[in-house]
């Protein structure tokens, strides 16, 4: 008898690292060197984390064991007090969990609130674990327009349209992956304007909130909502090049009176994992100390900027291609004139220029953008190496056209 996966796998996408990344991996087995510009990973690209080396030694008891289902103490204070000066109020360390990862902790509040085909809004493009995690618990995810045309803002109107008597949350991912875009005042305040009028539960994934540029300034949804619950997903994944440690935590805040079942439903999922990963606990209240870590490197000189100057330039340089200038984050998420350069699927592009160019990038579809007319690339890499790849990718498209 065949052994086949779940039915609940059936909607369940995460392409980040599905079918063209294993391509990558195959030609790399074969010997061909691969750019993989597809994910996130500051450390993979030489950026140099904080030493914390001392902490783990000098902790190695403490690590050792498992800490609560929660986390450290002395983490979810100093996570606390982070999340307050941002202007949360009254945070609870009780409604503090760290993770392994914000992943970890999407799947678990998601998984605490959804009953089958309870809708929940999410952004289109969004980071696609966020549908993933939904549709696995048995939501049914609801898409939500970011509009290019006004800086890739979420469109309030359609927001409007789409909430139902079956919505039971939005999300907010600001700074935004993979766009880049940072929300203002005026579109948050809306959408807890809509979060109060529908009973919605807020979820606000800002593990970019320090990784801004320009005049670009974060504003913590959680902030302008004291009477509303909201759970702030944070980490030091990306300010701390820290990745691999997984080091995520969550803060529920706002007003919980009739959140307490859902509350314990969290409760019983993180316990259900034992704990999150301790040493990552270990180096928060050190890391918490210098938040903005990766400061100068988001300034003009510094390696981010002047990459992502580079790669926003070259970009916009080649035919058929724009793009919208990130405030945050990592990445750009250029679009093609597909007028101009006839490409009807997303995934066969960028499965075409990695067998022909040996560069990875990820389509637009694997953000739930239901039109094949965008991709998404990290600009991690030194410019020289951006250089090539823009080149790479200006000869490619100079006569690449699909059938």
């Amino acid at each position: 008898m065949e052994i086949k996966k779940s039915s609940k796998l059936n909607n369940v996408r995460y392409d980040i690292r599905g079918p063209v990344t294993d391509l990558a991996y195959q030609m790399e087995q074969e010997g061909t060197p691969v750019v993989k510009l597809n994910t996130g990973n500051p450390a993979a690209f030489g950026f140099k984390p904080p030493d914390y080396s001392s902490i783990l030694e000098n902790e190695l008891q403490l690590t050792a064991a498992y800490s609560s289902s929660k986390g450290l103490t002395e983490a979810r204070e100093a996570i606390a007090a982070y999340e307050s000066s941002k202007g949360i109020p009254n945070i609870k360390i009780d409604n503090v969990f760290t993770g392994n990862g914000v992943s970890e902790l999407i799947s678990i509040s998601l998984n605490a609130l959804l009953n089958d085909n309870d809708e929940i809004l999410i952004p289109t493009p969004d980071y696609p674990l966020w549908t993933a995690a939904a549709r696995l618990a048995g939501g049914k995810v609801v898409h939500y327009l970011c509009d290019e045309s006004a800086s890739w803002f979420p469109d309030m109107d359609d927001i409007k349209r789409k909430i139902t008597p079956r919505t039971k949350a939005i999300v907010v991912i600001s700074p935004n992956n993979p766009t880049g875009a940072v929300y203002p005042k005026e579109i948050l305040e809306g959408i807890c304007n809509l979060a109060r009028q529908h009973n919605l539960l807020i979820f606000s994934d800002e593990i970019y909130d320090r990784m801004l540029m320009d005049d670009a300034k974060h504003i913590a949804i959680s902030s302008l909502a004291p009477d509303l619950p909201v759970i702030t997903m944070n980490g030091l994944s990306k300010s701390h090049q820290l990745c691999g440690f997984r080091c995520g935590w969550m803060v529920i805040s706002g007003d919980l009176s009739n959140a307490g079942n859902y509350i314990e439903g969290i409760n019983v999922l993180a316990s259900m994992r034992l704990c999150a990963n301790v040493n990552a606990q270990a180096i928060i209240p050190a890391a918490l100390k210098d938040p903005h870590f990766v400061r100068n490197s988001l300034l003009p000189g510094g390696r981010l900027y002047e990459q992502r100057e580079q790669a926003y330039v070259g970009l916009n340089s080649i035919p058929g291609i724009s793009v919208v200038k990130s405030s945050a984050g990592l990445y750009l998420f250029p679009k093609l004139d597909n007028e101009q350069l006839n490409i009807h699927d997303d995934e066969k592009f960028v499965l075409d220029f990695l067998r022909e160019k040996h560069v990875l990038l990820t389509h637009g579809g694997s953000y739930n953008w239901d039109k094949p007319d965008h991709f998404r690339l990290v600009y991690l890499p030194e410019k020289e190496v951006l250089a090539d790849v823009i080149e790479r990718l200006r000869d490619f498209l100079s006569n690449y056209r699909q059938s």
